[in-house]
Order: C-alpha cells, then sequence, then structure tokens
C-alpha cells in the first residue's frame, strides 16, 4: 500500500492539535489533546499515540502514513531533541528524546521535529499568506511568543538547531518582568498572551480608571480583547502598550534579516484591529529609513486550527 499520507503535531503550552494531511495539504482527520494535565513526558507520548491511532483510524489511513512531524517548544530539527521547554509543564526537565519516543510509540512511523514558530511559518510560507516569500519573520503570539525566520526560503536554524528566538530578546531593559527562561525583561512576558493578561493585572492595582475588567478575577488576554472591543479604555490602552512594545522589537528585526513582511499567528493575532496601527507607528519610528515602508504586516491567513498541523506535517515529507 503507498504511504501517501502524513501526520502534523502542533505541541502547545495548554493542548496539541494533531491532524492526517495529504499532499494537497488537505487535514482528513484532527483532534485535540491536553499537553498540560501532566508534569511528566511518557505519559503524554503515550496519550499523544492514542490520539494519532485514533484519527488514523478515523481517516481510513493504516498503512498509509509516511512519517510524522511535530512543531514543539525548543525542539531541536537536528536531534529529535525537546530541550528545557519552559513553557511545557513537562518539558522542563533538561533534553528530551521526543522524536525517538514518539517513533517507538507509533511502531516504528518515522518522526522529524522542529520548533512550533518554524512550523507555523513552513505552513504559512506553504499554504497562507508567505505564499511566494523568500524571506519573512513568522510571530505566533499565544502562551509564548515564538518566532521562524525564513531567508532565502529556508528555515533559519543555525548551528545548533534553536535559531530564532525572537520571544526571548530584551524588551524592557531595565525592572523588566521575570520570564521562564531566567531571563528578565523578554519580549515573551509583555507580547504573548499571558503578558497581556500581566499587564492588566499589574494596571488595575496602579490605576483608579474604571474598566470592565474589574469585576473579572482571572483576567485572560481574551478578557482584555472582549472588554477593548466595548470600547473599555483600559484594555485599548493595553493593546496600545503591547502593539509598541511588538513594533519596536520588530525594527530591530528588520533590521537584522531585512524580511518582505513579518506575519502573525496565534490566539493573540486575533486582536489585530487593536494592535495592527500602534505596531506600525512603532515599527516605522524606530526602524532605519532603509527599510520604513518596504516591509508588510499580514496576519495568518490559515485557520488556526490548521496552520501548524500543515507546518508540522511539511516536514514529514522529508523522511
Amino acid at each position: 500500500m503507498e504511504k501517501d499520507l502524513v501526520i502534523g503535531i502542533d505541541v502547545g503550552g495548554q493542548t496539541s492539535k494533531c491532524g492526517v494531511v495529504d499532499a494537497r495539504g488537505t487535514v482528513l482527520a484532527q483532534t485535540v489533546i491536553r499537553s498540560d494535565d501532566t508534569d511528566q513526558v511518557e505519559p503524554f507520548i503515550a496519550s499523544l499515540a492514542d490520539a494519532l491511532n485514533k484519527i488514523i483510524a478515523d481517516a481510513g489511513a493504516e498503512g498509509r502514513i509516511r512519517g510524522i512531524g511535530v512543531g514543539v517548544p525548543n525542539g531541536n530539527y537536528y536531534t529529535g531533541e525537546v530541550e528545557n521547554a519552559v513553557n511545557l509543564k513537562w518539558g522542563n526537565h533538561g533534553t528530551i528524546a521526543f522524536a525517538d519516543m514518539l517513533h517507538k510509540a507509533m511502531n516504528g512511523i518515522p518522526v522529524k521535529l522542529t520548533n512550533d514558530a518554524n512550523a507555523a511559518a513552513m505552513g504559512e510560507m506553504t499554504y497562507g499568506a508567505a505564499r511566494g516569500m523568500k524571506n519573512f519573520i513568522m510571530i505566533t503570539l499565544g502562551t509564548g511568543v515564538g518566532s521562524g525566520i525564513v531567508i532565502g526560503g529556508e528555515v533559519v536554524y543555525g548551528h545548533d538547531g534553536f535559531a530564532g528566538e525572537l520571544g526571548h530578546t530584551c524588551a524592557v531593559r531595565h525592572n523588566g518582568r521575570p520570564c521562564n527562561c531566567g531571563k528578565t525583561g523578554c519580549l515573551e512576558t509583555y507580547a504573548s498572551a499571558t503578558g497581556v493578561a500581566r499587564t492588566a493585572r499589574e494596571w488595575l492595582d496602579i490605576t483608579d480608571e474604571p474598566s470592565l475588567l474589574r469585576s473579572l478575577d482571572n483576567i485572560t488576554s481574551k478578557d482584555v480583547f472582549e472588554a477593548a472591543k466595548e470600547g473599555d479604555k483600559l484594555a485599548l490602552k493595553i493593546f496600545e502598550f503591547t502593539g509598541r512594545i511588538l513594533g519596536e522589537k520588530f525594527a530591530d528585526f528588520i533590521e537584522f534579516s531585512a524580511p518582505e513582511a513579518i506575519v502573525l499567528f496565534g490566539g493573540l493575532a486575533r486582536a489585530k484591529a487593536f494592535l495592527t496601527e500602534p505596531i506600525q507607528k512603532a515599527m516605522d519610528a524606530n526602524v532605519l529609513p532603509l527599510w520604513r515602508g518596504k516591509v508588510k504586516l499580514v496576519y495568518s491567513q490559515l485557520k488556526e486550527s490548521d496552520a501548524a498541523i500543515l507546518g508540522a506535517s511539511a516536514l514529514a515529507w522529508e523522511v
């Protein structure tokens, strides 16, 4: 039987999305499992294998899976390992031979992995807003801030497989927020979904400004987004602040690789109505005139549920 299908897996801090994909990029069957209900990788791998076997059966794909591609935080394309993934409950235990473990759990199906943002970049380059582009930067705004850098049509991995950790570049130099990575002031602590929620909680404590957010416990970025849609002034200021920080950092990123575009993807990117203007304004104010007005700011054209699955699946065709 011809092995004409692959599997793509997007491992996130809270959930993992899995799909069976054909050569045209059609997701034939997919499912979602929790990533955060265990602090040990072995039970997660077991749950993941169970989920994959189910969608293989749902798609009628038994015996047809050529390979499995995985996008995972701190995934090393060269080694197949996950190293000190601080945003994964089970990932902060040194080096994990993730690809080898999943390969064995799936009875020998080949497995390749990469950083989750690199996988999203591959999906966008193949199927989405970056089609036809050879030079762009993918920014994923989710639990953390991830990035995939594409130069000359190739994802940049660096000598050790970990190039492109733009979310851990410093956004606030003095008195910055502590980050899970051990540094302070990282972009991720301000411009991720958790960073937006943290800004909201901090500002509610230091201001008396009326806000719909004051009636809420355990504020999330979605709460801030919903308040902004209602015209809440504090929520709008939070997105202005977040967009400014992103725009300032994007100016630095442009000067590094001169991309054609910066592509935004992830849950927080849904707030584009409130983020685009402050990002663009800060980006133009801080980039060299050489690039001002040349770099497009675009948002993913793919369904969030499919984009990283498709990107990760592209790895599987290489096996």
